[in-house]
């Protein structure tokens, strides 16, 4: 049975949602377009490349090739990248038991409230996954543009121009999720102060060991913190999702 793939939005991606419901501000969505905002994250040494992938013949040395099983074999190669990283995002050792491949922070024992309100544990478990989903996909992505090249010309000329595009765009890229960790960050110290703050009011005392309890203001920020990280895998593997989806759909016109 062929594995279903992600839908692919040129709006507003699932990352951005998540990220959105976390912010102290409703962020305006722009009223640019899609090309006009990726026109300008590509620059003059970018063109050559683009224009030449976008204006090359197609090649007459390689006919179409019948159907073969590729199309079933990449999404099940997509489902086996999705699954690995999605399993190590959710069992984190912490709200699942066993051992997890990266664990989640949490608060040492009778470690004080000062030092246990420090983010800098969780910026570097975001990193881990961030740098875990970055070789997992790039290699992945590569595996899918080398079918397309054998495949058939056209395919051959979109995998090209996926190429391009990835290392034309792969530094503003890295940029803009390198934020998400920040944005993170700001939502760790809002939950901390509003903890802080009905702490006072209550006149009770603070007691790290209960941030992870069920309701604790920690295990929600982790619990947010998984959901953004499960929304950043699935907005990379859209580009690789893509490129799977029109092999599929080149298959199934020739069927």
């Amino acid at each position: 049975m062929a594995q279903a793939l992600p839908r692919t939005s040129f709006t507003r991606s699932g990352l951005v949602r998540a990220l959105a419901d976390l912010a102290a501000e409703d962020v305006p969505a722009s009223r640019q377009s899609f090309a006009e905002r990726v026109g300008q994250w590509l620059d003059f040494k970018d063109a050559l490349p683009l224009y030449s992938v976008l204006n090359a013949g197609t090649s007459t040395a390689s006919a179409p090739r019948p159907a073969t099983p590729a199309d079933a074999a990449l999404r099940e190669e997509f489902a086996r990248v999705r699954a690995v990283l999605a399993e190590s995002i959710v069992a984190n050792g912490v709200f699942t038991p066993g051992k997890a491949r990266i664990e989640l922070p949490t608060p040492a024992p009778n470690a004080c409230a000062e030092s246990a309100a420090e983010f800098s544990p969780y910026r570097r478990y975001y990193l881990a996954h961030q740098r875990d989903m970055t070789a997992s996909i790039t290699s992945l992505r590569a595996n899918v543009r080398a079918a397309l090249s054998r495949h058939s010309p056209a395919l051959e000329r979109l995998a090209a121009l996926d190429a391009v595009l990835d290392q034309a765009l792969s530094t503003r890229e890295r940029t803009l999720l390198s934020t998400v960790s920040s944005l993170l960050a700001k939502r760790f110290e809002h939950l901390y102060a509003a903890h802080q703050a009905a702490r006072a009011e209550a006149q009770t005392e603070d007691d790290p060991a209960r941030w992870m309890e069920p309701g604790g203001w920690l295990a929600l920020f982790c619990r947010e913190m998984q959901a953004v990280l499960l929304a950043e895998l699935d907005t990379r593997l859209q580009p690789v999702a893509g490129l799977i989806e029109a092999l599929h759909n080149e298959v199934s016109e020739k069927q």
